[in-house]
């Protein structure tokens, strides 16, 4: 399949174009903001470089969350647009489960994606589950963990304070190859459904004029 994989959900924007499960194109930056005018220019340079129109992919793959407000919803909002122009389907990926995909077999270990958040905050996706909560108040996990995201490093040394029986992986960032691959399956039926919406944990943290936030992007 050909697959435009984008990603600006944590803190690299990048768009790769994968077909048989191989990067044939790709364009990546590290940076916090900016992402929705980074991004479709990547995302056009990989259909050049690929020699490939977007009515020639087969469907395109996106980043949903958890992470960045702003850079989730430039993410969706591209994909979903390419989408539409070139009536191909847009398949929702999550930050967890690119990077789970990278990983090689765990022993049994149950993975935690750890994501950097605002102010001491951190986003930790559990398989299906996605919470909010600050560093210092990490749970302990009910068995031996493996721990992925951005913000892995602080999270395992934290429970590794308390003898927890943590590993720490080298998976920080999702990849194009690895979007893609989760985004081939889920097109397939072979894993869950999900939505190609923002994923969404914590309110916006900008606030209209009287301290209202705004209305609700998923809304």
């Amino acid at each position: 399949m050909r697959i435009l994989a984008l990603d600006s959900a944590v803190a690299r924007c990048s768009a790769a174009l994968v077909a048989g499960g191989e990067v044939i194109a790709g364009y990546q930056q590290n940076l916090d903001r900016g992402q929705a005018s980074i991004l479709p220019v990547m995302a056009q340079d990989c259909l050049r470089d690929a020699g490939l129109q977007a009515a020639d992919l087969d469907l395109v793959a996106v980043t949903v969350g958890p992470g960045s407000f702003t850079g989730i919803r430039g993410g969706v909002a591209l994909a979903q647009g390419i989408g539409l122009a070139a009536d191909r389907p847009v398949i929702a990926v999550t930050v967890g489960e690119a990077l789970a995909d990278s990983l090689p077999q765990l022993g049994g270990r149950i993975l935690w994606c750890a994501v950097t958040s605002r102010r001491g905050r951190i986003f930790l996706e559990v398989g299906d589950t996605v919470l909010s909560l600050a560093v210092t108040e990490v749970p302990n996990p009910p068995g031996p963990v493996a721990i992925a995201g951005p913000a892995a490093p602080d999270v395992a040394s934290r429970l590794a304070a308390r003898g927890v029986n943590v590993m720490l992986t080298d998976a920080r960032l999702p990849t194009g190859r690895h979007i893609a691959q989760v985004a081939e399956r889920r097109f397939l039926g072979t894993i869950r459904p999900l939505a190609a919406e923002p994923l969404y944990v914590d309110p916006p943290e900008a606030k209209l004029p009287g301290g209202k936030p705004p209305p609700d992007p998923a809304g």
